[in-house]
């Protein structure tokens, strides 16, 4: 599983994913508004604006990434959903589009703010996309309009996937899993990390997506910064590897990590391997509708406590939450942590990597993804088996 190959060797057996998951439909899209109107409503707001990024095209398909300029979605309680957009970009903007919008067109001299207020009764209760940047905010209140925090209503539609959101995230993870797999081949002494940050690139582009999203290769020592280190690293013999990396398939994100042997290892090293797969295991086996998140974080931080290690985030121990939301965001709302009390629900989906740290010798994390069911969890990808094993066949 690990060495004894090249990359162009694993480059030219690789092709499009034989089963490609189906898009998220207009249909469900359709649905999405529907939710977020009864959400809205339901928070006291009678309209909603959704800003550029990963919740406006959960609403509208488009792939827009935010910037200075304001792109955004404003869903009444009644009437059309309608597009906010510069007037010089509505030709991209609604080929993007896969539910119908009003577009509501602004030019570079004019202020968007008082467009989104003119479209609304002066004193509106407006419920605002979380990560709307402040400076839009604060005109939309001196236009009129009183702002509510529009979190409950996008992270109450965004936490539960549905059943076509899970099939284009297992395929994702699937996809990233099989580059993983086709990374550890083609590791050798003296490679660069660079080399194989490439090669991940590359085997991504090969199954279909548009390359890695991100992508982490650690040797050694670097293994013992969860982010890693700066510069370009070369692969020594019996050295530990990290490799984290991901991808999206129709903007729904992938994210594994493996931690495991290039030859030899000290026996610490594979005491706290097992120490790590034990605690992931933990947090899966916790998973159950109505728990909070924050025990899943507690189960496996009682796993490492019962060791030794920590407590709370003291190293060698585990540095940062057990896991996170992912979906059309690498990281969402809820989050497996401490003060996090959201109940979990079936489609639910979540990372799980309670990474053990010792301070700059060695870090392990094995990071795999589940999804909540009316019973537990499923995971998305099979657990790493074993330090010397990264990979289930």
């Amino acid at each position: 599983m690990i060495g004894g190959s090249t990359a162009d060797e694993q480059l030219a057996t690789l092709g499009p994913w034989p089963t490609p998951s189906a898009p998220i439909t207009p249909a469900e899209r359709r649905d999405r508004i529907d939710r977020a109107r009864a959400l809205t409503e339901a928070s006291g707001a009678t309209a909603l604006l959704v800003n550029a990024g990963a919740s406006l095209r959960y609403f509208t398909g488009l792939p827009w990434s935010p910037t200075e300029r304001l792109v955004a979605l404003l869903l009444p309680l009644n009437g059309p959903p309608r597009l906010i957009c510069p007037a010089f970009e509505l030709g991209s903007l609604e080929a993007g589009l896969a539910v119908a919008a009003e577009p509501l067109l602004w030019e570079e001299d004019e202020d968007p703010s008082a467009l989104v207020a003119d479209a609304l009764p002066r004193g509106t209760t407006l419920a605002v996309d979380p990560l709307l940047p402040f400076h839009y905010g604060e005109r939309l209140r001196q236009h009129g309009l009183t702002l509510l925090d529009g979190v409950a209503t996008i992270d109450g539609c965004r936490m539960i996937k549905s059943a076509a959101e899970l099939a284009l995230m297992q395929q994702a993870k699937a996809m990233t899993l099989e580059v993983q797999r086709r990374a550890a081949r083609i590791l050798r002494p003296g490679i660069a990390a660079s080399e194989v940050i490439r090669f991940i690139d590359a085997a991504h582009r090969a199954l279909g997506a548009a390359g890695s999203t991100f992508c982490a290769v650690q040797f050694g020592r670097a293994t013992a910064f969860p982010h890693g280190l700066p510069g370009d690293q070369r692969l020594e013999d019996d050295s530990l590897v990290l490799i984290d990396t991901g991808c999206t398939v129709d903007g729904y994100h992938s994210d594994i990590t493996r931690t495991y042997a290039f030859g030899r290892v000290e026996d610490d090293v594979r005491v706290l391997w097992s120490l790590e797969q034990e605690a992931q295991a933990a947090a899966f086996a916790a998973v159950a509708p109505g728990v909070p998140c924050e025990a899943i974080d507690a189960a496996a931080r009682a796993v490492l406590e019962h060791a030794g290690l920590g407590p709370d985030y003291r190293l060698p121990g585990l540095p940062h939450r057990t896991g996170h939301g992912i979906g059309l965001s690498i990281h969402e709302p809820a989050y497996l942590v401490r003060g996090d009390r959201t109940p979990l629900a079936p489609g639910m989906c979540f990372s799980n990597e309670p990474m053990i740290v010792v301070p700059d010798r060695f870090g392990i994390r094995l990071e795999d993804h589940f999804h909540v069911t009316a019973t537990g969890a499923e995971w998305f990808t099979q657990p790493q088996p074993s330090l010397d094993r990264p990979f289930a066949a």
